[in-house]
């Protein structure tokens, strides 16, 4: 009997419930697993104990993310590897991506210390490198500099790298598509509307999945997400991970993000993928 531990978080008013999750412990636990749901930054867990640690909803990362990577260097057996976590917490790997060819969304960083230098000309989206739920995000244009430039400021004073990127004007008309695989394997596909209303303050409590639906996937968004895929550092195929597209000014995908860590797997939305997450699962545990 395969001993898996799904990693979670301590639960906060402005931190959502994982749906996904009591869904995935009871139907790993039906499969003939011992399934825990754990705490990562509890420190009565014996991480050692486990067959596979898989990472779930540890949505308060980002607020504490040097302890959130030790936590992960030290824990044996997890899903997906401390590497791998490494290099997706912090949104420059969007520079890496683009490197190995793979289309993304245009991003400059200002760390603190680096002059401003927004946009004059278009619509621009400010997000912190290193973030979740839309927290610290906000969108403005060429008019609203001096708004922009006092959430910089608030931003490099708590120690948070910025990333600045055109506003891709395809998502208020074809959305945001998250395509999910596990296993190397697509399970499904979802498609959300815009995030960022304008002149939503930065600082607002954002609505982080609006009006999600079923999405079904195009052969050239899933050509982008296995490019995608291909390029995540380390050689091995990561367990799990959610590609999030949308569609540039050329009418073609480009990566927004590439969310190897925590995603939402919204499986209440695709209930029959969940079999075949259970069994990736537990094929990892009893590797």
């Amino acid at each position: 009997m395969p001993r898996i531990a799904l990693v979670t978080c301590r639960p906060a008013p402005d931190i959502g419930a994982d749906r996904d999750l009591p869904v995935l412990a009871r139907a790993l636990a039906d499969a003939g697993a011992d399934v825990r749901v754990e705490v990562w930054d509890d420190d009565r867990v014996g991480w050692d104990a486990f067959d596979l640690v898989l990472i779930r909803s540890t949505w308060d990362y980002s607020r504490r993310p040097a302890e959130f990577l030790a936590w992960a260097e030290r824990v044996p057996r997890l899903a997906n590897p401390a590497g791998v976590v490494r290099w997706n917490a912090d949104k420059r790997y969007l520079g890496d991506l683009a490197a190995a060819g793979v289309p993304v969304v245009p991003t400059r960083y200002l760390a603190p210390g680096d002059t401003a230098g927004l946009p004059r000309d278009h619509e621009y989206v400010i997000k912190p490198a290193s973030g979740a739920g839309a927290r610290y995000a906000a969108r403005y244009t060429p008019d609203e500099h001096a708004t922009a430039v006092r959430q910089l400021a608030r931003m490099h004073a708590e120690g948070l790298t910025a990333m600045v990127q055109p506003y891709v004007r395809g998502v208020d008309s074809a959305g945001e598509r998250a395509l999910l695989y596990f296993g190397g394997e697509l399970m499904h596909a979802s498609r959300k509307g815009a995030v960022l209303a304008p002149g939503t303050p930065y600082d607002e409590k954002k609505v982080a999945h609006p009006g999600l639906e079923p999405w079904r996937t195009t052969l050239e968004e899933a050509a982008v997400a296995r490019r995608a895929l291909a390029a995540v550092p380390g050689g091995d195929q990561p367990l799990y991970a959610r590609v999030d597209l949308v569609t540039g000014d050329d009418g073609t995908s480009r990566v927004m993000e590439l969310e190897l860590i925590e995603p939402n797997l919204f499986l209440w939305l695709h209930p029959d993928s969940l079999p075949r997450v259970v069994g990736a699962v537990l094929s990892a545990a009893t590797r």
